[in-house]
This record gives C-alpha cells, sequence and structure tokens, in this order.
C-alpha cells in the first residue's frame, strides 16, 4: 500500500519524533516501504539579516543537522528499513509539502504539538500540511 513514508522531525523538539519514528518504522515494515526523514532548517528570510551571521554560518549548520539527523536514524530506526535523511530549507509546512511531492510519498507522517496561543493566531504545521497537502497525513498523538 505505501512505498515512500515521509517522518517529519524537529530536532530540537523530542515530541516530534518520540512517538512518530516508532509508528513510522512499523508502517514500512510491514509494507516494505522506504523511510524518509526531514527535518527543515528555517532560512534567514531576507538577504540582510543573513549579513550578521559569519559566512560559513549555514554550511555549519547543515553540517550538525546532518550529523544528529544520521544520530537519530542509526539509534531508532531499524536496519531492515530502508532509510534516507532529508534536510531542507524554508517554511516548515510548505518544505514539508514540497519534498513530498517530489519523492513521491504516500504517506506523510507527523506528530501532533500540544497548541500553545501561537499556534492558534498563526495554526500548527501539522495543521497546514493536512490541509494543503494532496498526500495521505498520519498525524501521531501524544
Amino acid at each position: 500500500m505505501y512505498t515512500n513514508i515521509l517522518l517529519t522531525v524537529d530536532l530540537n523538539q523530542e515530541s516530534s519524533w518520540i512517538r512518530a519514528l516508532p509508528v513510522a518504522v512499523e508502517y514500512c515494515k510491514a509494507f516494505g516501504a522506504k523511510l524518509h526523514i526531514m527535518t527543515v532548517v528555517p532560512s534567514f528570510g531576507m538577504p540582510i539579516v543573513a549579513s550578521f551571521f559569519p559566512d560559513d554560518y549555514a554550511s555549519n549548520v547543515r553540517a550538525e543537522v546532518n550529523d544528529r539527523l544520521h544520530a537519530l536514524m542509526r539509534e531508532h530506526v531499524s536496519k531492515e528499513v530502508a532509510c534516507q535523511h532529508i534536510i531542507a530549507e524554508g517554511v516548515v509546512y510548505e518544505e514539508i509539502i514540497e519534498t513530498a511531492k517530489k519523492i513521491d510519498a504516500d504517506l506523510i507522517i507527523m506528530a501532533a504539538h500540544r497548541p500553545d496561543l501561537r499556534d492558534f493566531l498563526l495554526g500548527p504545521n501539522a495543521a497546514r500540511v493536512v490541509r494543503h497537502s494532496d498526500k495521505s497525513v498520519l498525524v501521531v498523538r501524544d
């Protein structure tokens, strides 16, 4: 039923993967699907903002994120599951939707986060992905 499953994680929020990752691994095992674990690094937004950071800042951030994603995969993904990591840069929900299209994901798995006031005003990324993606989305709740 599924061949490409996209799991989104926020490396700074364990709650974004602690329950969702085991679900994604089990789905991959059950369907023989490939797991794509992605995280999104926010962009600077405006070039003037980037000018306040060292020239190698973006490459250092990507290297750190790459190392942390590999560590997450080594520790929590069974060796019997084909897995790749994806690092995107930009607006979180837009990058998730675009990446799902690029890899031809059959299913996007995301964790639900407890809403705070900001989420009520802006809408959480999971809700935006559910509303705007043409892919199936599984939201794993606590």
